[in-house]
């Protein structure tokens, strides 16, 4: 059952349900966004609709009118003062079979949901496992947000203990590529790092804006494979994601880092997004 105060506009109409021939429900045909909402605005707009963009194009999905996304999600994120948008956007209803409709009808979900209540570990800082469960590798699907997301919940699956909130997931040649739901960066020597992407992993809006502030900022930061065995040896790390910011982690699979760059550019990222 959705939470109490959940919203949902179904094509631009109040509802909570789609069609069951829908094909994201068949294939998981389509993509999708979540956004945080921050003084009942979107934050991170641009970023979201030009990633969003990429995976129309990348799965062949027309994209939405931009306006009347723009309009819907006005709606949903009026008078909150903070919240969760999800965007989803979907090919649409069509026949059995893989092959997709020749004149596909586009359907888009909007649902604003509650600001996550225990997010302490936010501030004070994540501990982190590895998850056994591998990234296949496929550069036509890397990058965006694709509503396939099978990966992503085994590794979840892999922990119910509370006090761990992060699993770093690698793909199958041991480079680690991301989080269940969050991108990593590490420091090594004053520069900081991050995966490259190109065979798997979602390029997240809050990976692009730590990209964005280190440029501007003068502060070094690359984009290279990491192996996993590599993050023993880094100073500190942080993971990150459109709802959580940047967060420092404390410890990975038992082995504690220092937080203190991490906490400095946390503050520098919050003023950043102020700006932006």
């Amino acid at each position: 059952m959705l939470e109490t105060d959940t919203s949902i506009l179904v094509d631009g109409q109040a509802s909570d349900s789609i069609a069951v021939t829908d094909r994201a429900l068949y294939y998981g045909d389509g993509l999708f966004e979540t956004i945080a909402i921050r003084a009942g605005k979107p934050q991170l707009w641009q970023a979201h609709m030009a990633r969003l963009q990429q995976g129309c194009a990348r799965l062949g999905i027309p994209m939405p009118d931009q306006v009347i996304l723009a309009s819907e999600a006005g709606q949903l994120c009026a008078g909150q003062s903070q919240a969760v948008l999800k965007i989803l956007i979907s090919r649409g209803s069509g026949g059995r079979g893989y092959r997709a409709p020749s004149a596909p009808c586009p359907r888009r979900v909007l649902l604003r949901y509650p600001w996550p209540a225990q997010t302490d570990w936010w501030q004070s800082g994540a501990h982190l496992i590895h998850c056994q469960t591998p990234l296949g590798c496929n550069p036509a699907l890397a990058g965006i947000k694709h509503l396939n997301r099978l990966e992503q919940v085994l590794g979840r699956n892999e922990w119910q203990d509370e006090g761990i909130h992060e699993g770093l997931m690698c793909d199958r040649d041991g480079y680690v590529i991301e989080g269940t739901m969050s991108n990593l960066f590490a420091l090594r020597d004053g520069q900081w790092l991050t995966p490259d992407l190109s065979g798997c992993g979602v390029d997240g809006v809050m990976r692009q804006a730590m990209l964005s502030m280190c440029d501007e900022q003068g502060l070094a930061c690359q984009i290279r494979p990491i192996r996993v065995s590599e993050l023993a040896q880094m100073d500190e790390l942080l993971i990150c994601n459109s709802l959580i910011g940047l967060v420092p982690v404390r410890s990975l699979a038992g082995q504690s880092y220092p937080i203190t760059q991490g906490q400095q550019l946390q503050q520098a990222m919050l003023s950043w997004l102020e700006q932006h």
